[in-house]
């Protein structure tokens, strides 16, 4: 194992007042850093596992392209798993990350400025070094030819060089930006001596070179890939990959109907699956397989927050741009009917865009929140000062007359009433809408909040896309309503410019799919990310947070603070806690149990 012997005993704290420039092993957003330099491996890795086996897994969708990078083409999920990355997160620490691809880390005591020194040994399979002209490459293609959210996401940076062949340098604009030396570390290397010779704009349809663990071994394009461990992948003895990626292969089934793929689980052609529809965790796995303990069901628990999901309104739209409205189509939904009659009372209702953590409003705001909202009382909603966010609570029996009539007066209130059982506008306009969906699963959940709506006389349709309609309906935004997930970390950062401010709303295939763009708005998104401290940084999300709830871009959904798991018994892993609840990358084939299931399963 390669000891970082060119890292000084100490890791650098991105919270922490400007220090004198040292060479670290790994960075992290609050406190040190959980390993020391020369850790052996990760907590959660068993270096002794045993390398081999085959994994089915099973997607929904379709996949066009290897190129996850740019809006053209749908991207096969499964292919970040074939590059490495400067520094690799720890998935039991926040905001934490440490060398891979660099030997070493520098940041300068202005933090205007970031350094890696990169591994000798680092290669690309065709046996080419990972240098730092390769990241420079990647980082210009990436904010010249990649989807868009990429110039906000790296806004703050300058420029980038290669100081030497294996030394990097990404200067800032800002020292205020914190989290940007993580980021950057954060990014896939590519080779540039195989993308010079092709397009980086355009879908890829054939196997991309890689520097990770995997590679693409073979691949039927909408159907299936399969990944094949790289037996000398140059970093399986660092602590970052020690005890990880464990199986030989990796074969990924796409299945267009989530119902097919959960039958094809059941007949044993899918080895692992994370259940989301809680009517399959609490009904679907009864079959004899899960009696005979070879199919097992576990709860990972997990700390993570779980952001926002919600049917998402698109501001673009003129029927959207009254907050009254928005307000009153979230009056409407009946979340105890639906945890009740479809989710077997599984899940809580989000209350955050930050749920699930400190990070979450509460309360009215505190004296450090005036200081940052006050400027914009004139133009923000007056709940935001005057009461505490709260949705409405019903009996649980479908018959939501309260939150009915609280809309209508909304609705009155912004223009719109009902005549002949329709709501109309001032020109005698009905009002309709659609509801987008990329998964017949979840019509069963937007059927019924469209048949609440309708109830007030709006024309309310669901209709559901496959994936690549739906993907490139919602990167042009063309769209009205639509179920959205903005997930959240422990440490929010420059991934909220895309979500929540007036560039990421233009910024097409951006994750801004509201249209957001408030400069009370923006102006928080900045004080996140550029909050000196962590208290700062709480203040200033919550204040955040206020806003957001309290402008109804949103009908909040619902949130599980678990990992729901089935997978047949071939597998083993390491029982103990982590903070991401499952780190799959850490599993392997048990060989005495994977004989025994696989024969079972068989009818042997």
């Amino acid at each position: 194992m390669r000891i970082f012997a060119a890292i000084m005993i100490c890791a650098m704290s991105l919270a922490g007042p400007a220090m004198a420039q040292t060479r670290v092993h790994a960075l992290a957003m609050s406190g040190a850093p959980a390993l020391k330099p020369g850790f052996p491996h990760f907590p959660y890795a068993n270096p002794d596992a045993p390398k081999g086996g085959d994994v089915a897994l099973g997607a929904v969708g379709t996949f066009d392209s290897f190129n996850p990078y740019v809006l053209r083409g749908v991207a096969a999920g499964e292919i970040s798993r074939i590059y490495d990355s400067l520094l690799r997160e720890s998935a039991d620490e926040a905001s934490t990350a440490y060398g891979h691809i660099a030997e070493s880390i520098e940041v300068a005591a202005d933090r205007r400025s970031v350094a890696f020194d990169l591994r000798p040994e680092a290669r690309f399979h065709d046996g080419h070094p990972i240098t730092a002209e390769d990241v420079v490459w990647t980082f210009n293609a990436l904010r010249q030819y990649g989807r868009p959210q990429f110039k906000q996401y790296y806004a703050d940076v300058t420029e980038v060089v290669a100081d030497s062949p294996r030394r990097v340098v990404f200067r800032f604009r800002t020292a205020e930006n914190r989290e940007l030396p993580i980021i950057v570390g954060q990014i896939a290397i590519l080779p540039k001596h195989w993308w010079e010779s092709r397009d980086f704009s355009r879908a890829l349809t054939e196997a991309p070179l890689g520097s990770g663990p995997y590679r693409l071994e073979s691949f039927e394009l909408g159907r299936t890939t399969v990944l094949a461990r790289v037996p000398d992948y140059w970093a399986k003895d660092l602590p970052t990959a020690k005890g990880l990626y464990n199986f030989d292969r990796i074969r990924t089934e796409y299945y267009r109907d989530g119902t097919v793929a959960m039958q094809a689980f059941k007949a044993g052609k899918i080895d692992f699956r994370r259940e989301n529809i809680s009517k399959n965790w609490a009904s679907a796995y009864d079959f004899p397989a899960v009696d005979k303990g070879l199919v097992k069901r576990t709860v990972f628990k997990h700390r993570l927050p779980t952001g926002m999901q919600g049917w998402m309104m698109n501001t673009r739209r003129p029927i959207f741009a009254d907050v009254r409205v928005r307000h009153a189509l979230a009056e409407v939904m009946d979340f105890e009917w639906t945890n009740k009659n479809l989710f077997y009372g599984l899940y809580s209702r989000t209350l955050s865009y930050f749920a699930n953590s400190e990070l979450a409003a509460s309360g009215l705001p505190a004296p450090a929140e005036h200081a940052l909202l006050d400027r914009f009382k004139d133009k923000l909603p007056h709940e935001v000062f005057s009461q505490p966010f709260h949705l409405p609570v019903t009996d649980g029996s479908g018959n939501n007359r309260d939150g009915l009539r609280s809309a209508l007066t909304l609705l009155k209130q912004a223009g719109w009433e009902i005549k002949e059982r329709k709501l109309v506008d001032a020109a005698g306009k009905q009002m309709s809408f659609e509801i987008l969906v990329d998964d017949p699963t979840i019509e069963r959940v937007a059927t019924p909040y469209a048949q609440w709506l309708q109830r007030l006389g709006i024309d309310v349709r669901v209709r559901t896309a496959d994936a690549a309609q739906y993907q490139r309906l919602t990167d042009v935004f063309d769209f009205d309503m639509t179920m959205t997930v903005l997930p959240q970390s422990e440490y929010p950062g420059n991934e909220q410019r895309e979500y929540f401010t007036c560039a990421g709303a233009k910024a097409e295939g951006s994750a801004n799919v509201a249209g957001i763009c408030d400069p009370a708005i923006d102006f928080l998104v900045e004080q996140v990310i550029a909050a000196p401290d962590r208290a700062a940084q709480v203040t200033a999300t919550h204040a955040l947070d206020r806003v957001l709830l309290n402008n109804w871009y949103a009908v909040p959904n619902w949130h599980l603070g678990a990992i729901w798991a089935a997978y047949w018994d071939r597998f083993g892993f390491l029982d103990k806690p982590v903070r991401t609840g499952v780190v799959f990358d850490a599993w392997w084939v048990d060989p005495a149990r994977a004989a025994a299931t696989d024969a079972a399963r068989m009818g042997n």
